[in-house]
């Protein structure tokens, strides 16, 4: 199996040594590229073609939403994570519905960093303790339209990181009734993609927080 590829993105030097001796340390994971800004990551994101993005939120000019946006609409199979000092409700609002997978505080240890890369890159989503339950109190409300059990067992299966096929599969059905099922899924949520079907069924208490 291929090592994870990761870019790392912060304004501060320091920051990104630290990430990168931090990563190093982990199997299976290499740091391709370092990024002192937005712009920078993007440009870098072509050249590189990392697996994970490690994104500071906060950075001068393009900042990490804007940036995560940008990587989101370019380069779709790149998962980015965001990594900050931040947990207001706000911040990682707006790092979720850019397209983040993940939203994870400087405070992680070595090995809760090297969880994350490797679980956003086999497609799950990685939120932080502190910044999930900001993040439910802030989204959480009755949904318009409740899920189905096979909607809802599908949508569980999607946050723990299956492919479309992997689920039908598993639950014996066609690839393409799994991809009905989830569209039915992003019409009920309001939503687009997989990543923030998760999301925000995770914040509505709709399926569980998908086991480390």
């Amino acid at each position: 199996m291929n090592d994870v590829r990761v870019l790392l993105v912060d304004d501060h030097p320091v920051v990104r040594a630290g990430l990168a001796g931090m990563l190093a340390a982990a199997s299976g994971i290499q740091v391709v590229g370092e990024a002192a800004d937005g712009r920078s990551a993007i440009r870098l994101a072509a050249e590189c073609r990392p697996d994970v993005v490690l994104m500071d939120l906060r950075m001068p000019g393009l900042d990490g939403v804007a940036a995560t946006t940008v990587l989101r609409d370019t380069y779709p199979g790149v998962r980015v994570v965001v990594l900050t000092t931040y947990d207001g409700d706000r911040d990682i609002l707006r790092a979720v519905e850019a397209g983040a997978a993940g939203y994870l505080l400087k405070d992680a240890t070595a090995a809760e960093l090297a969880h994350a890369v490797r679980a956003a890159a086999r497609g799950e989503t990685v939120l932080a303790p502190a910044a999930a339950s900001r993040l439910f109190d802030r989204m959480r409300q009755p949904p318009a339209e409740s899920l189905t059990a096979r909607e809802t067992e599908v949508l569980r299966l999607v946050a723990d990181g299956l492919s479309n096929g992997q689920i039908g599969q598993q639950l014996r059905i066609a690839e393409a009734t799994v991809k009905t099922h989830l569209l039915r899924v992003y019409a009920k949520l309001g939503v687009d993609d997989r990543t923030r079907a998760v999301t925000v069924a995770i914040a509505r208490g709709l399926i569980p927080v998908p086991s480390a």
